[in-house]
């Protein structure tokens, strides 16, 4: 992972919440919400909260009384979940790092990540964090994409890349977000950090998109992919675009395209 990889600023923020979320993450909102909504917890800790997409899910499903902290290491995503937030379900936004939250230990009964723990620099180090916070018997809920070859739209998008800059293809998607997707590893290293009766559930959905233009947009305009290809070049954000629509439109057919996508969840209880 660069530096770069972390970075979703500018305009990032809500081209990710338009085009990216309902592309892939909404389906993903939803399970998890059932997974902590049938915890019962009176807290709960989110981590690396991006857009808001969980939250928006997930506060209505609450009692008024769940103590409900999101936070986020980048304060532009986090402005951007709170400004989109239904203020009738009230959250406690707070910048943080994973690695060092800034909360006592025992605090919440559940902490969720939904797509975040990628980014972490080191993910034992995360996850020790996400156990010294929850309480003895709670519930660290998190997923992962899997392979980049099991996720097409994405898969698409990094051979568009590939194909504008031969000699120094952007890696982003492949390096990161679909980077961490081995099981028995993240199950060693749970294990390493304290958790125990860690689980995991591979599940495979369909990512559905009015056009081709669409998923070309998320992954090339709304994830630091952008940053990759700014960095080389940033007048050929529009040549990458341009080619990972064509790809789409090749294999996926015009108008309404599909495209498969799939992650791992990860359920572990600190004893």
């Amino acid at each position: 992972m660069t530096s770069s990889d972390k970075e979703f600023t500018g305009s990032i923020p809500e081209f990710y919440d338009t085009y990216l979320v309902p592309l892939i993450f909404s389906s993903y909102a939803e399970d998890l919400v059932s997974r902590v909504v049938d915890l019962d917890p009176a807290s709960v800790l989110e981590i690396a909260a991006g857009s808001g997409v969980v939250p928006r899910a997930l506060a209505p499903k609450l009692a008024n009384s769940v103590q409900y902290v999101a936070t986020d290491l980048n304060q532009p995503m986090l402005d951007h979940a709170e400004r989109n937030h239904p203020a009738a379900y009230p959250i406690e936004w707070r910048q943080a790092d994973a690695l060092k939250l800034p909360f006592e230990d025992n605090s919440f009964d559940a902490a969720i990540c939904q797509f975040g723990v990628m980014f972490f620099p080191d993910h034992v180090a995360g996850y020790r964090e996400a156990y010294r916070v929850l309480k003895p018997g709670g519930t660290f809920i998190f997923s992962v994409w899997d392979h980049i070859r099991e996720n097409e739209f994405a898969a698409l998008a990094t051979e568009a890349a590939g194909r504008i800059f031969t000699e120094d293809p952007p890696l982003f998607l492949a390096r990161t977000p679909h980077g961490n997707h081995d099981a028995e590893k993240i199950r060693a290293e749970l294990l390493q950090s304290g958790f125990n009766d860690v689980s995991v559930d591979i599940r495979a959905d369909v990512s559905r998109a009015p056009s081709a233009r669409h998923p070309a947009i998320a992954y090339c305009q709304g994830t630091p992919l952008r940053n990759e290809i700014e960095t080389r070049n940033a007048e050929q954000l529009q040549a990458v675009t341009d080619q990972a629509e064509d790809l789409i439109a090749e294999k996926c057919g015009g108008g309404e395209v599909e495209g498969k996508i799939q992650a791992l969840v990860f359920e572990a209880t600190k004893a």
